[in-house]
């Protein structure tokens, strides 16, 4: 029978190559990490052999900093903040960034010169813990796992773009901040604290330079 391949993230199906002799059906399948495939065999066929057609994949632009950070008000962090380096969280001078836990969200322009065929994609490369991805005012989705690349469900206009990436860590660096010695507000609550004052903090935020890529 033919095989296909279904997305366990997304149920989207779509055709793959495969080869069938000796009665086994060969599969070559690329995983990236954290993937996951459901194989289902449907339909019958005479075929031996099938192979779809090769994709090639190109970086159009990389979106360039400085990035208009806001954060989630109510958890230590300013409302607004600029990065002109793309970086953990954890590496900012100002303390209610080092600790925060919860959502910022980053936003920038860019600007595509020419319409082409094909399928974009962003790539924001080292994410954490989690994104969504906003491209003229429209979700494109959220990103939950490596690799943190998603496929625009709209189309870029010719001209300039504005993109949104709001970014979710988790709660311990918030919870090693409030263990500070300095810290007389607590913005968290525990009744099992683990968390101590020189516990290690975990990267947080948007690491990596922002891609644009173009699949066809």
């Amino acid at each position: 029978k033919i095989p296909e391949l279904w997305n366990a993230e997304t149920g989207e199906s779509k055709k793959i190559s495969f080869k069938i002799e000796n009665g086994r059906t060969i599969i070559p399948l690329h995983l990236e990490t954290w993937d996951a495939y459901f194989i289902v065999f449907k339909e019958a066929t005479k075929l031996a052999n099938f192979t779809v057609p090769k994709i090639t994949e190109k970086q159009i632009l990389q979106i360039h900093s400085p990035w208009s950070v806001s954060f989630q008000e109510g958890r230590g962090a300013p409302v607004n903040s600029t990065f002109n380096v793309l970086n953990s969280w954890t590496d900012n001078v100002d303390l209610g960034i080092k600790y925060f836990s919860g959502t910022a969200s980053y936003k920038n322009t860019f600007i595509v010169s020419v319409s082409s065929k094909g399928i974009y994609e962003i790539d924001l490369g080292e994410v954490k813990d989690l994104a969504e991805v906003i491209i003229n005012g429209k979700s494109q989705g959220i990103i939950w796992k490596k690799p943190f690349k998603i496929a625009l469900k709209d189309e870029l206009k010719v001209g300039e773009n504005s993109i949104e990436i709001k970014v979710t860590n988790l709660w311990v660096n918030r919870l090693i901040g409030d263990q500070q010695p300095d810290v007389k507000t607590k913005i968290t609550y525990t009744t099992m604290p683990f968390y101590k004052t020189d516990s290690k903090l975990l990267p947080s935020g948007l690491m990596s330079p922002v891609k644009l890529i173009l699949k066809n």
